[in-house]
């Protein structure tokens, strides 16, 4: 009798435990896929030893702070729609005293190539009339009484109203984790509101260091470079010479830079060299720099040129260092 108890029982077990595998479990449900916001923004800051725009100072070689502010919207992990707003101080011959951008464009990513196309407004408010010659032009024109009463020191004449847009259009090529390659093409109809037309290309390259160059103290490396063209076109009669009534011809000339930059979560700590090929002479009737009289940059009497009848020369287009110190965040990243 106990071996037949004893066999009854275990019939009863194992038939539970079968019975017991093939009753269906209940599976715990998975948490839900978090939604996807397409909205983001990003905004910084920066200052900066120098303000360096396609190799020309826009600060008169002096220090200068900037800061954005950039609502996106993802339309998909790979197209981005995007408007922004910045800020630079700057220091123009004719008193401009900042630099307000207004831009927006589209971001499309196909594999490793990014595109980057859009218009930007450049927008120097504040800004004074001045003219060599008080009250008429080359041409002949009047000038009108705020420009009228007013002349630089070295006879450079500059309106008032610099103002102009550009539309553009990025390429950008990820090799890797540690190389892109860029190339990019700015194209306006009158430059600095001088009558002329611009078009800047450019070609540019970074090399990220791997993240364990500097071990695990979070701090990363890169270093970076570009090499750019500005063609330019003739002004209209304001800025013309007695040789050229109706407008100069902007000298073309080739810009480039190279630096090096550290970074460390939000901050970023860079360090470039800037240069073009523009004579003293010529970025005189470029930029309009001021008199050295005055305490400003300009310096006389050496640099003639075929628009730059005066001789004033500026070394505001020549070799520069700019030392730069940013911060750049995203709601999305940095204020969860």
């Amino acid at each position: 009798m106990k071996k037949v108890a004893l066999l009854a029982t275990a019939l009863a077990m194992v038939t539970g435990s079968a019975f017991a595998a093939d009753m269906p479990v209940k599976a715990l449900k998975a948490p839900p896929p978090p939604a996807f916001d397409p909205w983001d923004v990003a905004f910084g800051g920066a200052i900066m030893s120098d303000y360096i725009f396609r190799g020309i100072t826009q600060s008169n070689h002096k220090p200068s702070v900037t800061a954005y502010f950039e609502p996106r919207y993802n339309v998909t992990k790979d197209l981005q729609l995007y408007m922004g707003v910045s800020g630079e101080s700057i220091s123009f011959p004719n008193r401009a005293a900042a630099e307000i951008d207004v831009y927006g464009g589209i971001r499309p990513t196909f594999g490793a190539f990014a595109f980057d196309i859009g218009v930007w407004g450049y927008l120097y408010p504040g800004g004074t009339c001045f003219f060599g010659a008080p009250g008429i032009d080359f041409a002949g024109n009047f000038q009108g009484a705020e420009c009228a009463e007013k002349a630089l020191l070295n006879a450079n004449v500059i309106k008032k109203d610099l103002s102009f847009f550009e539309v553009y259009g990025k390429a950008t090529y990820t090799v890797n984790d540690n190389w892109t390659f860029g190339l990019t093409e700015y194209y306006t109809p009158s430059y600095l509101n001088s009558g002329a037309w611009g078009n800047y290309t450019s070609i540019t390259g970074k090399y990220t260091a791997p993240s364990t160059i500097f071990g695990s103290s979070g701090v990363g490396m890169y270093v970076s470079g570009e090499f750019g063209r500005q063609w330019l076109g003739t002004s209209d009669s304001f800025y013309g010479t007695a040789t050229f009534p109706n407008g100069i011809k902007y000298a073309d000339y080739n810009t480039w830079n190279v630096g090096i930059g550290f970074t460390y979560k939000v901050a970023t700590l860079d360090l470039r060299y800037s240069d073009t090929s523009l004579s003293k002479g010529d970025c005189n009737a470029f930029t309009s720099d001021w008199s050295a009289r005055g305490n400003l940059t300009a310096s006389t009497g050496t640099f003639v040129t075929a628009i730059n009848p005066s001789g004033v020369g500026s070394n505001w287009c020549g070799a520069a260092g700019i030392a730069k110190l940013s911060f750049d965040l995203t709601a999305m990243t940095n204020l969860k």
